[in-house]
């Protein structure tokens, strides 16, 4: 265990020279010393980045995981999708609220606090689908979901502080990575549950009450695990330096920090489009393709690819977004590219099906005799839209895990992250209300694919000034200090630290 005072250099005499040689200080494996508290070798490991990344990788598994493969069921796993998109106006609407607020709250409570009150809406989410099984209580699953958006927007925003903030410069991306494939293995399993219990149901109905238990149980776990969490200001990195944050937070600060965010970086609102669009594809892909053209079995294979698929793009764009041969301003210029001509490819094959299928009016129609495709059709019927729906899964990776990156690259502290994020996330709970809401109200399927594919690519336009002219090789500790009221010596690396304290003493 290391001393709890930094040795002062040695000195070492010869018989030619009294003079004192100082030495380099020993190399501090067990730990070292934070304002007067010895840290320890256990400790620095639970506390160090990576850990703490995993374990709100498994909370997001448990609560938003599970919470994606029960929407991606299509209508939250009933037949009439009603009940699910007026939960789901009401959730987003209460989420685009709190998200501009979010960050402030995260930085003011912590992110344990955060996490912890935000995972618990995600189960009265799920018991609100139970109870809609028995009663059909319409007014108790909008509550839920207004509930709930409360909720995530805390939830959301703490875990993109963590994400953004935490990891090393050179990091980010494969750290993104690593949450994308822990989060969405959640929804992969959690998937799996309505197509094991629904495999010989080759009709369209209900899933079981099981589906919802299973559900709600995984949920109030997320939501325990965020308890053993640690608070940012307890964060130390390999090299001993530490989440950038306010020493003494207060809401007024907090609340200036929030108006900082845009008035010191106005090209920011560039990227809010991109934002807006960010969640806004889950309304066609999950009630307006799976739900309507496809049987209950089907449906829960759906599900179960196209978060699979989800995993494959995160890795393949943060390992990509990482990639140590080229300067990161070049990556970010790449990434761009590479979006771009996913929009365009996946989207436009989406299109040529969509473009085929009969109107709502008719899947909508219990008398019109329309049968939704199994997966025993194959073929045409079947196979060709299980890959598209993959697709479209890579896709949703790959644009999540950039805007991300993007907004880690622009920035290292832990404040400023927090911040960012509730934009990020408000903005985008906004884009997805008002597709809920738009097709609450019967919009037609091609009009719904129309409107997203177009927010899409008019999203990336107008990013491309911030990615191509913002986004730099390194940002600077003391550009990121311009934004907290810590010092160097504060967050700096212990080789930084270590070295003035052995100089002082030396002299």
């Amino acid at each position: 265990m290391a001393d709890e005072k930094a040795a002062p250099a040695a000195e070492l005499t010869s018989p030619v020279s009294p003079v004192a040689a100082p030495v380099e200080p020993a190399p501090r494996p067990e730990g070292w010393m934070y304002k007067g508290v010895k840290i320890g070798k256990k400790e620095v490991w639970f506390a160090s980045p990576i850990v703490q990344l995993i374990m709100v990788a498994f909370v997001c598994f448990l609560c938003p995981g599970m919470f994606n493969a029960l929407t991606g069921l299509g209508g939250g796993g009933q037949v009439d999708a009603t009940a699910q998109n007026d939960a789901n106006t009401a959730l987003y609407s209460t989420f685009a609220v709190v998200g501009f607020f979010s960050g402030t709250l995260a930085n003011m409570l912590g992110v344990k606090a955060t996490l912890a009150f935000g995972g618990l809406g995600y189960s009265v989410y799920a018991a609100s689908f139970l109870s809609y099984n028995h009663n059909q209580n319409h007014g108790f699953v909008v509550f839920a979901g207004a509930f709930l958006g409360i909720c995530a927007g805390l939830l959301w925003t703490a875990q993109g502080a963590i994400m953004m903030s935490y990891p090393p410069e050179d990091k980010k991306g494969r750290y993104i990575s690593y949450f994308w494939v822990i989060f969405n293995l959640g929804a992969v399993i959690g998937s799996l549950v309505p197509l094991g219990q629904n495999i010989n149901a080759t009709g369209s109905s209900t899933v079981t009450d099981g589906t919802y238990i299973g559900f709600l149980v995984l949920m109030v776990l997320g939501a325990l695990l965020s308890l053993t969490l640690c608070n940012a200001d307890s964060i130390r990195r390999s090299d001993g330096s530490k989440v950038i944050l306010m020493k003494n937070p207060s809401w007024k600060t907090e609340l200036v920090g929030l108006f900082q965010t845009i008035t010191q970086s106005p090209w920011i609102v560039l990227l809010f489009p991109m934002f807006f669009a960010s969640n806004v594809f889950y309304t066609y892909q999950t009630n307006d393709m799976n739900a309507a053209h496809f049987n209950t079995r089907t449906r829960a294979l759906n599900n179960t690819l196209y978060w699979l698929s989800q995993i494959l793009g995160s890795l393949a764009f943060g390992y990509a977004l990482d990639f140590k041969g080229l300067r990161r301003s070049i990556r970010a210029k790449a990434s761009f590219a590479a979006l771009f001509c996913l929009t365009f490819v996946i989207w436009g094959g989406g299109w040529a099906w969509q473009v085929k299928q009969v109107p709502r009016e008719i899947t909508e129609d219990k008398n019109s005799g329309y049968q939704t495709v199994d997966w025993s059709m194959g073929g045409e019927l079947y196979i060709g839209p299980m890959f598209l729906y993959m697709f479209y899964g890579f896709f949703d990776a790959a644009w999540q895990t950039c805007i991300y990156w993007y907004m880690g690259a622009l920035s290292n502290s832990g404040r400023k992250a927090a911040n960012l994020t509730g934009f990020y996330k408000g903005i985008q709970s906004a884009g997805a209300a008002v597709f809920w809401r738009l097709d609450g109200l019967k919009t037609p399927f091609n009009t719904m694919f129309g409107a997203t594919w177009g927010l899409l690519g008019a999203a990336l336009v107008i990013a491309a000034p911030v990615i191509w002219l913002r986004i730099k090789d390194t940002v600077s500790l003391e550009e990121d200090l311009k934004f907290s009221d810590e010092t160097v010596e504060d967050v700096a690396p212990t080789a930084v630290t270590m070295d003035k304290v052995t100089k002082e003493e030396t002299v």
